[in-house]
C-alpha cells in the first residue's frame, strides 16, 4: 500500500551529471527520512545519500553523505510532494550500479505502523 517509484537513471560518461528522483505515495502517514542506496555488481548495498523529512523530530532537511560521494552528490526533497532527488555531478565509473530509494515511514495497512521500504531500483551506469 506504500510504493516508491524512482527515475533518471542511464548511461552518463564520467564528469558528467545525471538526477535520480523517487516518489513515495500510497496510505502515508508520515515520513522521517528518505535516501539513496547504491548496489555494485557483487557489493552489498550501501547507504549514499540521506536526508530527514518533515515527519523527523530533527526536522526535514538534514543530510547525510557517503564519504565517497561528498561534494560531488546533493540530495534534496519536496515534502508537498513526498520525493527526493539525487543530483549527480562529476561522476565516476565507481559510481555505477543500482541506486535504490528507501524511505522510513509510518503508513500502509495501518496508519501508525513504522517501518522501511524500497523502490524498484534504478540502473546507473558510467562509462567512457
Amino acid at each position: 500500500q506504500v510504493r516508491l517509484v524512482e527515475s533518471g537513471g542511464g548511461l552518463v560518461q564520467p564528469g558528467g551529471s545525471l538526477r535520480l528522483s523517487c516518489t513515495a505515495s500510497g496510505n502515508i502517514f508520515s515520513i522521517y527520512t528518505m535516501g539513496w542506496y547504491r548496489q555494485a555488481p557483487g557489493k552489498e548495498r550501501e547507504l549514499t545519500a540521506m536526508i530527514t523529512m518533515n515527519g523527523s523530530i530533527r526536522g526535514g532537511g538534514n543530510t547525510n553523505y557517503a564519504d565517497s560521494v561528498k561534494g560531488r552528490f546533493s540530495i534534496s526533497s519536496d515534502n508537498a510532494k513526498n520525493t527526493v532527488y539525487l543530483q549527480m555531478n562529476n561522476v565516476k565509473r565507481e559510481d555505477t550500479g543500482v541506486y535504490y530509494c528507501n524511505a522510513d515511514l509510518s503508513g500502509g495497512s495501518k496508519w501508525y505502523m513504522r517501518g522501511e521500504h524500497w523502490g524498484q531500483g534504478t540502473q546507473v551506469t558510467v562509462f567512457s
